[in-house]
C-alpha cells in the first residue's frame, strides 16, 4: 500500500516545496524519461518489453513526481483515484468500455 504522507513528509523535511506548476513539469520530464527506458528495454519495439533496473527506477520517480504533484495542489490522491473508478465503472457498465471518448 502506498502512503502519500512519506512523500508528503520527505518534502517537508527536506524543503523541497516548489509549486504545482514545477511538479507538473517534473512529471512530464519524469515520464518521458520512463518512455525512453521503456524503448530501450524494447529495443526501440523490435522486441518484447525487458523491464530493466533502470525502468523500475524512473516508474518510482513518476510515482514520487505524481504524488507530490497532489501535496502541492492539496488533492487526497485516495479520494481522486476513487472518483477514477468509480467513473470507469460507470463507463464500462454504461457502454462496455472505459475510454473517455470512444
Amino acid at each position: 500500500m502506498i502512503n502519500e504522507n512519506k512523500v508528503s513528509g520527505f518534502i517537508k523535511e527536506n524543503r523541497l516545496a516548489c509549486g504545482a506548476v514545477a511538479r507538473y513539469i517534473d512529471l512530464v520530464s519524469e515520464v518521458g524519461e520512463l518512455g525512453k527506458e521503456l524503448l530501450k528495454g524494447s529495443d526501440y519495439r523490435r522486441f518484447p518489453l525487458r523491464v530493466t533496473d533502470a525502468a523500475r527506477e524512473e516508474l518510482g520517480d513518476c510515482l514520487f513526481s505524481l504524488l507530490a504533484l497532489f501535496e502541492e495542489m492539496e488533492v487526497a490522491p485516495d479520494a481522486a483515484l476513487e472518483e477514477a473508478l468509480s467513473k470507469y465503472r460507470e463507463r464500462l457498465s454504461r457502454r462496455g468500455d472505459a475510454g473517455s471518448g470512444r
